[in-house]
């Protein structure tokens, strides 16, 4: 098994020069390695670099980072190095074929299945098999795999709880157990299920807990669960903020009524790619993905009406460039890493500061920079300046804007020309008509309505 303990001289020799060793010089198996490369990973980033020296030997450690710095390799690279996989040597004298060897607790679907992706991409040349659970989905495709045979298990709490209480997923061979972005766990209230889901792992050897925050509770659980783990905590010494110095944050007051226009106008800005447009309820977040479509912008959703099968699909489709604007509840604050996303855009104020760093944090991820722009209404201006006094952004009182403002379009580098619609409305014999929706529209529930208005019409006449 890799361990850093006898450190080759190529990583001394980066050490003494004082540059980060690149992870050919790591002592990692070659097919680690060439995953890496393959996916474009050549340097640890600060997380990974601290981590993996200590994670690599087995010792329980608690990573905080910044949002967006790399904390899933720091974890996934260790754990696919020392686990036993179908296609090492090792695996004919494996006493426990296909049963969980690592366990990966997140806090949604989302992340659940973002980190999945990750990790298959990095062993797949070695044949482990990693499976995804989570709820919103069939038991049975789960339970399927998990016969079959699985080495890393990613899961959301319930759905992990619920599996393990059928018998289906067996907890007893889980040697590492990961939690990823613990604070959410403690925020959505899933703290109980994350201490049953330690207490059902009897041997566990090592202990992982990631987040950007650590609030009190979750030091706690550290204590009570964890060995003597090591706490990592890196800081670039050029960025003391609360969230990554490469994103350009902009707070503007806005008119709840003209916030669809300001909005539609940061769309056309120069340069704008890939947007997550966040906002706070359900139905804020279907209005404004339909406004946007009757602009013409290539538009779509996230929310927790729409089913898992719906979720994934809109999240597919963004990624996929198929869709180039994500509006999104704060379901999508977490875990959703997709390269190339230029704008976050707060439509509605955030509820609290925790929510604001992972919101803006899905832009300038891994090295890029990126542009936030928060919304906030005169109603919210209290819970704003809440936020900015708790993360110092030196941002209490942000500058009354409309559509209109020069500043907007100045700050911004949104062309004068724009008009807030990405299509032209079309004449018909000197009258302005709207260009038909982008989505087409159901047309079955008017028909079925007209009929029921002739019968009704019908029988009055009889009478």
């Amino acid at each position: 098994m890799s361990k850093l303990v006898n450190l080759p001289r190529a990583v001394l020799a980066s050490a003494r020069r004082n540059v980060s060793p690149t992870f050919a010089e790591l002592p990692l198996r070659p097919e680690t390695i060439a995953a890496l490369h393959e996916h474009g990973f050549f340097e640890p980033f600060a997380i990974q670099e601290m981590v993996l020296p200590i994670a690599l030997n087995d010792g329980d450690v608690i990573g905080q980072a910044k949002t967006g710095t790399g904390k899933t390799l720091a974890f996934a690279i260790p754990v696919i190095e020392r686990l036993i996989a179908p296609h090492d040597v090792e695996w004919a004298d494996f006493q426990t074929k296909g049963m969980p060897q690592v366990l990966i607790v997140v806090p949604t679907r989302e992340l659940c299945t973002q980190v999945t992706r990750d990790i298959d991409e990095l062993a797949r040349n070695r044949g482990i098999r990693t499976l995804a659970v989570y709820g919103g989905r069939a038991f049975e495709p789960q339970i399927e795999a998990l016969q079959a045979g699985v080495e890393i298990v990613v899961g959301t709490p319930g759905r992990l709880l619920d599996l393990s209480r059928q018998g289906q997923l067996k907890l007893k061979e889980v040697s590492k157990l990961i939690l990823d972005e613990a604070d959410e766990m403690l925020d959505l209230g899933f703290l109980p299920d994350v201490e049953k889901i330690l207490s059902n792992t009897p041997k566990r050897t090592q202990t992982m807990l990631f987040s950007a925050t650590m609030p009190g509770d979750i030091i706690a659980l550290a204590r009570r669960f964890m060995n003597q783990p090591i706490h990592i905590r890196t800081q670039d010494s050029e960025d003391e903020g609360a969230v990554v110095n490469r994103i350009e944050q902009h707070v503007l007051r806005a008119h709840a009524m003209d916030k669809i226009e300001m909005l539609a106008r940061i769309l056309q800005a120069d340069g704008r790619g890939p947007t997550i447009v966040f906002c706070r309820t359900k139905r804020t977040c279907q209005k404004t993905a339909d406004d946007l479509l009757e602009r013409g912008f290539r538009a779509d959703t996230i929310h927790g009406d729409l089913g898992q099968g719906a979720r994934e699909k809109a999240l597919a489709d963004f990624k996929a460039g198929k869709s180039n604007v994500l509006v999104a509840t704060d379901v999508a604050a977490r875990g959703i890493d997709i390269e190339g996303i230029t704008h976050v855009i707060n439509y509605q104020c955030p509820e609290d500061e925790k929510t604001y760093v992972h919101r803006i944090g899905r832009t300038a991820r891994a090295g890029a920079d990126g542009i936030a722009v928060t919304f906030v209404d005169w109603d919210e201006l209290a819970r704003w300046k809440m936020i900015n006094q708790v993360l110092e952004l030196g941002l209490a009182e942000p500058e009354e804007t409309y559509s209109s403002s020069a500043h907007l379009y100045e700050v911004l580098n949104i062309p004068t020309s724009s008009t807030g619609r990405m299509v032209k409305a079309k004449t018909v014999v000197g009258i302005a008509t709207k260009t038909p929706r982008t989505a087409p529209r159901n047309t079955s529930a008017p028909k079925e309505k007209t009929e029921r208005t002739r019968t009704r019409t019908k029988k009055f006449k009889d009478n």
